[in-house]
């Protein structure tokens, strides 16, 4: 109601709820400015984010670019405050590692923006995703992204860049939203395997980290458990060294961040073993 009568805006009322996919793509193709910002309907974004995004894109070779993310919920429960260090080191640890290296590998949807022109040549390929025969209606971010660096343009990750988005507040909608998460990864890096000889070595270790380390943390928990149960005795030695890798890294990012809350992160350990693996 606000900005409808405003002639800078112009909204696209769809006849029904199409899926997020359909409404990006129709957006972007009545579109005319050089560059697209996606930001998705819980999140809100700082005064100076299209600036700093825009700068970034000022090189004709990057295709995308994206913000850092934020709980706005955070204070709400234990889980939104373990999800925003999960931001935090999504954003500060992965994404920031691999835009030194050329390539953010998934550019996230609440704050990401693309080139309009390199966007054209990718909606077909975007619109026309299969998964297990029928259209996707998930991993849009990342397809989004995997099809941007297979056309060749780089895709870029701005720390000072703040949008704050709302989390899940409860265990069912976070769990939801991991395993959508994690449909996504493992499908779409099939997709860029055959991309990563073209991008940085570092790259396809972290690609390889990403996936196979969720798989040994799951087969590590498996193997402790059977040895509980066919010959009661404890499996010190997974215990300790799952212990030891957490410590190691919530102490690395409470040093970098400079924030003690981050050793609290630890918690995150022991839903990841429970429920998410």
């Amino acid at each position: 109601d606000h900005y409808a009568c405003d002639p800078r805006f112009r909204f696209i009322l769809m006849p029904k709820n199409v899926g997020k996919r359909k409404a990006q793509i129709v957006a972007i193709r009545e579109s005319s400015g050089d560059l697209v910002l996606n930001v998705d309907s819980d999140t809100t974004i700082a005064p100076d984010v299209v600036t700093k995004l825009a700068l970034k894109m000022y090189s004709p070779a990057v295709g995308a670019a994206m913000g850092q993310l934020t709980a706005s919920n955070r204070s709400d429960t234990w889980l939104t405050r373990l999800i925003d260090m999960e931001y935090w080191l999504a954003c500060n640890e992965e994404r920031a590692a691999q835009a030194r290296f050329g390539a953010v590998m998934c550019c996230c949807g609440p704050c990401a923006m693309y080139r309009r022109s390199a966007l054209l040549l990718l909606l077909d390929k975007y619109e026309t995703q299969l998964f297990r025969g029928r259209p996707s209606d998930f991993g849009e971010d990342r397809h989004l992204t995997i099809l941007m660096l297979n056309a060749g343009f780089r895709t870029e990750y701005v720390p000072d860049a703040i949008a704050a988005t709302v989390v899940p507040n409860s265990m069912g909608a976070y769990l939801r939203q991991q395993l959508r998460w994690a449909r996504s990864t493992f499908r779409d890096t099939l997709l860029a395997l055959r991309l990563l000889p073209g991008l940085d070595r570092y790259l396809t270790l972290d690609v390889i980290g990403q996936n196979l380390g969720p798989l040994l943390l799951a087969l590590s928990v498996l193997t402790g458990l059977a040895q509980l149960a066919l010959t009661a005795t404890v499996p010190w030695s997974t215990i300790l060294m799952i212990a030891s890798m957490t410590m190691v890294r919530c102490g690395v990012a409470a040093f970098r961040a400079r924030e003690l809350r981050f050793l609290g992160f630890s918690l995150h350990t022991l839903l990841n073993v429970a429920l998410l693996l």
